[in-house]
């Protein structure tokens, strides 16, 4: 009897921990765009979280940045005021997740812009603006 007891007291303390989790990844303020769809920037999407009360931006694993000049985090919120932010290209590497100022009121879409060329490479939005 004991042992059926302590097995399932286990049972019960690990589906509340799983629960635990899953609320908390649940609480976890997470949007996922759609993919980018552009000349140059054509594959992957991006994820706006909200962490340690700074709002980020951070593309997909498949995300490939272009092959440019310039390439530049751009977003656009939902009045269509279009905000310029950093280079995608830095000393060393690649910058695959921003963060978004405070000025920015919403996030509708996030553009991949070629700073240098002044063109647009791609862009994906959001299903509904983000905060």
């Amino acid at each position: 009897m004991k042992r059926i007891t302590r097995t399932l007291s286990v049972a019960i303390a690990s589906l509340l921990i799983a629960a635990g989790a899953a609320l908390a990844d649940h609480n976890m303020d997470h949007h996922k765009s759609s993919m980018f769809a552009g000349p140059k920037a054509n594959k992957g999407t991006v994820s706006h979280l909200n962490e340690n009360g700074r709002s980020i931006l951070r593309v997909s694993q498949d995300f490939k940045v272009p092959d440019t000049p310039a390439p530049t985090w751009r977003v656009v919120d939902s009045s269509g005021t279009i905000y310029t932010l950093d280079a995608f290209k830095i000393k060393g590497g690649e910058k695959r997740e921003v963060t978004v100022p405070g000025y920015v009121k919403d996030i509708a879409k996030v553009q991949v812009y070629c700073a240098w060329a002044e063109v647009l490479l791609g862009e994906s939005s959001f299903s509904s603006p983000v905060r």
